[in-house]
């Protein structure tokens, strides 16, 4: 499906120290939120039970790898989430070479390494729980313990409660790629594709740009990915990449809208105080950020992210629905199987074309 051609050359990930990275954010990170030993121990421990104790519901709803072990998750802090994702970013970014096969001049590694550094230390404050799926031993399953107290004590819930729904989804994750071992390389041939260096002409790329602004001014934009920094991407993009960010946006808005609806299905059954955690979490999305946190956000792609949570969760919701989470279960056979981008937002369509 995916196709990187003899003139095109893995990039990306080439080009930054990723230890330097990692040292970078790491510094930069911000310090744990304040709280006992006792406390730190203890939702660590519960976090870590929450991850299995959330592993057979979710398989029960989703009917996904059933019979098989239960997985320990990592609970880390926010120094250790960015030092896992730069260990992640540079597996994913190496296009199947060897990570230290092709090491970056020392300025540019260190200069580009600091700035993703510097983004993951911006990044980790936000992140609750990540399953890698290109982490050790086949992937790994993160929570990230300071963020979790932060966000409950924030949100004003149940402790016990918000850790146990924050593994529903972050465990659903974990069900999806170790089911479903394709999606891995899947996500990994797209993503060379999208940092390859297809060696266009600046013109090419200029002239793409000009539209896209033209477009913008015009009130052209055609679809959620045509808007903000996603389009931007998208408009300087040769046909390929545009392509390999389209099917990866899709993936992500198909794992994430899974994720909310599982969450959503099983947690009424586990959760006692499942519906005034949702509430709040969502009112939590939804408020308005300080300018400049909203800019951040903005560039880094958070608004696009909240788009696939809710766009998503409505696709899935929608099939569920019209013909159950078995015949649902038909997306995850292969790539041909997964929506096309015009899907997302027209479930029936889907349902016609694969069902």
């Amino acid at each position: 499906m995916w196709d990187v051609s003899e003139r095109s050359t893995i990039t990306a990930g080439r080009a930054v120290d990723w230890d330097f990275a990692a040292t970078v954010g790491a510094k930069l990170a911000r310090p744990t939120p304040a709280t006992t030993d006792y406390t730190r121990n203890q939702v660590i421990e519960q976090l870590s039970e929450s991850s299995k104790a959330a592993e057979l519901p979710v398989r029960e709803v989703t009917g996904l790898i059933e019979g098989a072990t239960i997985p320990e998750a990592r609970v880390v802090d926010r120094p250790e989430w960015i030092r896992a994702a730069t260990r992640s970013m540079r597996v994913m970014t190496s296009g199947g070479a060897e990570p230290d096969s092709h090491k970056p001049g020392f300025i540019t590694g260190r200069v580009t390494g600091a700035q993703t550094g510097a983004v993951l230390s911006f990044v980790s404050t936000g992140i609750l729980g990540q399953y890698d799926p290109f982490g050790p031993d086949g992937g790994e399953l993160l929570l990230v313990y300071p963020n979790v107290i932060a966000v409950e004590r924030q949100l004003r819930v149940a402790p016990a409660d918000f850790r146990l729904w924050v593994c529903l989804h972050e465990v659903t994750h974990r069900v999806q790629f170790r089911a479903n071992p394709w999606l891995a390389d899947h996500m990994s041939q797209a993503l060379a594709v999208l940092t390859s260096d297809a060696g266009e002409d600046v013109t090419e790329m200029a002239g793409r740009l000009a539209q896209f602004v033209h477009d913008q001014r015009n009130g052209q934009a055609a679809d959620t990915n045509s808007t903000g920094v996603i389009g931007l991407m998208r408009a300087v993009q040769a046909e390929p990449q545009r392509r390999a960010l389209d099917q990866l946006l899709v993936l992500g808005t198909l794992l994430e809208g899974h994720a909310d609806h599982v969450m959503d299905a099983v947690g009424p059954a586990v959760v006692p105080s499942v519906a005034t955690i949702r509430r709040r979490f969502d009112e939590r999305r939804q408020r308005k950020q300080p300018p400049l946190q909203r800019l951040v956000r903005a560039l880094l792609g958070f608004d696009a992210k909240l788009s696939q949570y809710t766009r998503g969760k409505a696709f899935v919701d929608h099939v569920v629905s019209a013909v159950g989470m078995a015949r649902f279960n038909a997306i995850w056979s292969g790539p041909e199987t997964l929506p096309h981008p015009d899907e997302i937002d027209e479930p029936q369509r889907w349902i016609d074309r694969v069902l």
